[in-house]
């Protein structure tokens, strides 16, 4: 199984060159830890930044520069910071070409749930509400099952819908799924991983066609 750096490393394969990226909490923030050599991107954080670098290493956090989960980060020459109104006007405006998300849920037909448990206090959705209705290519990054080992690739979301029909890709620790045609496609395993492991922990419909490869990682 992957840790959250795989993850996040396996994620960064699918970024191109000169797209504007924007990196939700958790997992998704550990995406820009790893940028392909010769792949130049600009991360958007939508508490307003775009230039968003890596984490800074111990000792060298700046406590006034932080990205929408509160984390210290660095900022790549040529970054720029504004408020929250230029921020979203670039997501609503549809400038942003892939959206990296955390999410607790998603369904078959790419129904995500992100943002709120029943019963815990929560601040309000953030931006992912904006997010997920304005992008059109959007990643998740989420472990394949819950603490109990329940899968959280569901057939219908049981917590309250953050996005409907909007997620494209999943990345989980352990796989590599599209959304097609209401149901989960598998394209790669990890490393060590079956086949068998992947669909049990599976709830929704997954389709599986031919030999499915491992996935390419760096896995020092």
């Amino acid at each position: 199984m992957l840790n959250k750096n795989q993850i996040a490393q396996r994620i960064a394969q699918e970024l191109k060159d000169g797209w504007y990226v924007n990196l939700g909490i958790g997992i998704p923030t550990l995406v820009a830890n790893y940028v392909p050599e010769g792949i130049e991107v600009e991360f958007q954080s939508e508490n307003g930044i775009l230039g968003m670098g890596a984490f800074p290493f111990d000792g060298e956090e700046d406590a006034d520069m932080i990205n929408a989960g509160k984390q210290t980060v660095t900022l790549n020459p040529g970054a720029a910071i504004f408020d929250s109104s230029v921020s979203f006007a670039m997501i609503r405006g549809k400038h942003i070409q892939l959206t990296v998300l955390g999410a607790m849920e998603v369904s078959e037909n790419g129904d995500i749930a992100n943002w709120k448990i029943p019963g815990k206090m929560v601040k309000g959705m953030g931006g992912a509400m904006d997010l997920v209705a304005s992008a059109d290519n959007i990643i998740v990054a989420m472990m394949h099952t819950n603490k109990r080992g329940e899968s959280k690739l569901l057939k219908t979301c049981s917590l309250p819908i953050t996005g409907v029909k909007c997620v494209n890709k999943i990345v989980t620790n352990l796989a590599v799924l599209d959304i097609e045609n209401g149901a989960f496609r598998l394209l790669e395993r990890a490393p060590g991983v079956s086949v068998e492991e992947i669909q049990n922990a599976t709830e929704g419909k997954l389709i599986i066609e031919g030999d499915i490869p491992e996935m390419k990682l760096n896995m020092e």
